[in-house]
């Protein structure tokens, strides 16, 4: 599914072959979940280019989990981002997910590490929560406290809370979960910020309790193009219950709407939302086509 004994990985400044690759066993980031890493998507453009979306953004938040987790990062962003177009390209990939990990040496014990190190995967993956519109439930699960973790950096520990989460949705019917924070206000998805849209404009959550996502910044990008009214604020479970529509966006999951929460429908047509018009020319952007769209807030 995501390697064969012909792919390439990158591993500590050499081009290795996946199947070949090797762990130490008794590494820090096996054993406690202590390691950070990024979700990257690269795109076939309208011209036949591979094109890495953000990959500055990307890499430079991957320096900064690593930075705020204390893991050793001597990597150059720029030999990075050349490192990643040389898997895709020894690949045969155009449109596919990038994954580098940071991970930690052997190491039992709660002390520095002096070193750390770098592996660059990739492989095709379709839109992470499909391409048809969800069905979500209000998790049981919480988001991590903010101040028992470093929210804002994107570590493997913190997805076990994602795994569960999710995990518990499908196994009750649902395609996917929303978690609350720790004070009862809606968060985000397992790996996926959230959108809602209520009378002409759209609301998010907060940073504080959430990773605030690329893809999300890139959705406040087509707003500030298109003079979307977009807000940031806590938004109470009923008030998100209220709202026109909604959806999900991430590196992983792209821009996704949701039909109904708590098999409670919104009360706007997916393809009438802001969410369905931001969709569309996240599209066009991440594969440099030329829009021509009249993107205009709707009353």
């Amino acid at each position: 599914m995501y390697y064969n004994n012909k792919t390439f990985v990158y591993l500590n400044g050499e081009i290795v072959k996946a199947s070949e690759a090797k762990i130490d066993l008794y590494s820090e980031t096996l054993h406690y979940g202590y390691g950070v890493f990024e979700g990257i998507r690269s795109y076939k453009t309208i011209d036949g280019q591979t094109k890495i979306f953000k990959e500055i953004e990307h890499f430079d938040r991957l320096a900064n989990s690593a930075s705020a987790l204390n893991l050793p990062y001597p990597w150059d962003r720029d030999e990075l981002i050349d490192a990643t177009y040389q898997v895709l390209k020894l690949n045969n990939l155009q449109d596919a997910y990038i994954r580098p990990l940071v991970y930690a040496p052997a190491n039992m014990s709660f002390s520095p590490n002096t070193e750390s190190f770098i592996v660059i995967e990739a492989w095709e993956m379709q839109p992470f929560l499909g391409e048809k519109l969800l069905s979500v439930m209000t998790s049981s699960f919480e988001r991590p406290n903010p101040k028992a973790f470093k929210i804002e950096a994107k570590a493997t520990g913190h997805y076990v809370n994602s795994i569960l989460a999710s995990q518990e949705a499908k196994s009750k019917g649902f395609d996917e979960a929303l978690l609350k924070d720790i004070d009862g206000n809606i968060a985000e998805a397992p790996g996926a910020n959230i959108f809602m849209e209520k009378d002409g404009r759209l609301i998010t959550p907060q940073p504080g309790n959430i990773l605030p996502g690329i893809t999300r910044a890139t959705v406040f990008e087509i707003c500030e193009r298109f003079q979307i009214p977009v807000e940031e604020k806590q938004i109470s479970p009923e008030e998100l219950r209220d709202a026109d529509s909604a959806f999900f966006c991430g590196t992983a999951a792209e821009v996704i709407g949701i039909e109904k929460l708590d098999n409670i429908s919104f009360r706007k047509r997916w393809n009438e939302s802001l969410g369905s018009k931001i969709q569309k020319e996240y599209k066009d952007l991440v594969t440099e086509k030329a829009t021509k769209n009249n993107l205009q807030p709707v009353n």
